[in-house]
């Protein structure tokens, strides 16, 4: 339940605390004096998006907070579990930051989250039900909801979504596996060229490089043995050569050797050089000898680097090994659309049995739902006949949709009249803003006694009714908040007497500002404010007897 509210710089409020109880609460007020605002700040806490035209105005920023008890709300622990929050069953506090420049700050238990998290969690705490959401009863999805609270098969439809998001994405993975097997088999033969083209190639990592050395020596031949040649010549010359000379030097160093021994570091280093050039001279030769112009040779380097550069072009690739990657690539494609027709049929049998489970699901639901609407039916009638429709008429009809969906495979429509002998319509289609709010109420109620909901809050529901109507609709609050906690904003005196605890909200017109207050009646003060609310501006003492009376008060 809501134990207490705080709110700081949020619209007319500067500075607000309320302390709440159980059973039911009724707000009441001058219109305008700011009871909606108390909802907006709520709503707040509910995660919805604000701006900073929420704050009030000369202040930095706006704070509410809200603390609850939910030690009685099955499953909340598991969220604080999973989102590792600290968990306080008897102090839930919730908190929402507002500021200026456009910023928003939420927290649970003073931990930092994010508005999706709050959203979870205050949905789960609060029902703010305003005139807008009457709308909701003409919403096939909401009636299906309503049945299924009722029905208390929530475990059977949290087991169907499951089953059915299971079988959306089996569809969707089958769709889009025989969208590609289709679009791969109609280039299937492009794609057997592709690769034997790669495969007739007989592609080598290396190859193309080493044919690129041979090429360019081959295409420089006469080039290569005339510098071979020059370099020999200026080592084994007669006359000037290299070798002659070292072999002269060397013999000088060894007869030196004999007078100096320090010459023999010489005669090593002149030994080494000798023996190397000569071998050099002697290499040099045997490459001259090699280096034959083979034109056959050139031309089949020059043919196969051919086909290497036409198959890089065309694949748009800069080497051999690019092009072996490409070739085992398609390879592999080959290999899966061989294979796609043994994983389309695997896939069409998953599908087959996923979708016989969704339908099996979806009959179970549709027993409970069968089951829950003809108790709609009945207690609906019996709830709402009092309020000032003694000839209604329900009925809740249930047909079977072409194909389960997301909810299941029921279409729901509420079916509603008012007056005897006149057919029954879908609600939508012939029932006033007035009769579809006393529906709602007794729907809400009827929610109230199958389930423990989350506190309700009901914001001017009553609008369009009066009289004994009205007193019928607070005893029916009344009777809701004996299970769950109940707050109803009302500007019917008939309905504020049936609270257990009374707020009047009032404004106070400073000089340079208009504040909005909210303070918990006493007995008394509550007798003067039904007593004003039955008989407008001037307080009479039959208005005040008249209030006793609706307070039970002798």
């Amino acid at each position: 339940m809501l134990k207490s509210l705080s709110i700081q710089n949020y619209a007319l409020i500067s500075k607000l605390d309320m302390d709440f109880t159980n059973g039911l609460s009724v707000i009441t007020g001058e219109t305008g004096a700011g009871k909606s605002i108390v909802i907006g700040a709520l709503s707040l806490i509910l995660g919805q998006r604000t701006d900073a035209k929420s704050i009030k105005q000369g202040a930095d920023k706006c704070t509410i907070e809200a603390v609850f008890d939910i030690a009685s709300y099955e499953g909340l622990q598991a969220f604080f579990a999973e989102q590792e929050l600290s968990y306080d069953p008897h102090n839930c506090i919730l908190r929402r930051e507002i500021w200026t420049e456009g910023k928003s700050r939420a927290f649970i238990n003073d931990t930092p989250v994010g508005l999706t998290d709050l959203k979870t969690l205050g949905t789960s705490l609060i029902d703010i039900h305003s005139q807008h959401e009457n709308l909701l009863l003409t919403d096939n999805k909401f009636q299906v909801q309503v049945l299924d609270v009722l029905a208390n098969n929530q475990p059977l439809r949290a087991q169907y979504t499951k089953e059915y998001k299971n079988f959306i994405a089996i569809r969707k993975h089958l769709q889009e596996l025989q969208e590609k097997a289709k679009a791969s088999t109609d280039e299937r033969e492009y794609l057997r060229f592709q690769h034997q083209q790669l495969v007739e190639a007989q592609l080598k990592p290396n190859e193309q490089a080493d044919l690129e050395r041979e090429q360019k020596t081959l295409s420089h031949l006469e080039e290569i043995k005339a510098g071979l040649f020059s370099i020999e010549n200026h080592l084994s010359d007669d006359t000037h050569g290299v070798v002659l000379a070292l072999k002269e030097a060397l013999n000088t160093s060894q007869a030196l050797e004999k007078i100096y021994p320090s010459a023999q570091a010489a005669t090593e280093r002149l030994q080494t050089a000798y023996l190397d050039l000569k071998d050099l001279q002697t290499d040099l030769s045997c490459r001259q000898e090699k280096l034959e112009l083979d034109p056959e040779r050139l031309k089949l380097a020059n043919d196969r680097l051919d086909v290497f550069y036409s198959l890089q072009q065309k694949h748009k690739v800069q080497s051999v090994e690019e092009l072996i990657a490409l070739r085992d690539q398609i390879a592999v494609q080959l290999a899966e659309i061989e294979n796609y027709e043994e994983v389309l049929a695997k896939l069409q049998r998953e599908q087959d049995a996923a979708h016989k489970k969704v339908r099996e699901l979806a009959a179970e639901l549709s027993a409970t739902r069968l089951t829950a609407g003809a108790y709609l039916e009945r207690q609906l009638v019996e709830k709402v006949s009092v309020l000032g429709m003694p000839y209604m008429q329900f009925a809740c009809r249930i047909d079977k949709k072409d194909a389960p969906d997301a909810t299941g495979g029921d279409a729901v429509c509420f079916l509603f009249s008012a007056n005897k002998n006149v057919a029954l319509k879908p609600v939508a289609q012939t029932a006033s803003g007035g009769e579809i709010s006393r529906l709602m109420l007794g729907i809400k109620a009827l929610i109230a006694g199958a389930t423990a909901l989350p506190t309700i809050i009901f914001d001017e529901i009553d609008t369009g009714v009066s009289g004994e109507v009205a007193d019928k609709m607070g005893q029916i609050m009344r009777l809701m908040g004996d299970v769950m906690q109940v707050v109803t904003i009302t500007h019917l005196p008939q309905i504020a007497a049936q609270g257990n605890t009374h707020y009047f909200v009032y404004k106070n017109d400073e000089k340079e500002t208009t504040e909005t207050n909210i303070r918990r009646l006493p007995p008394d003060e509550r007798i003067r404010e039904i007593a004003q609310m039955l008989s407008g501006s001037e307080l009479t003492e039959a208005a005040i007897e008249n209030a006793k009376e609706l307070l039970k008060y002798l």
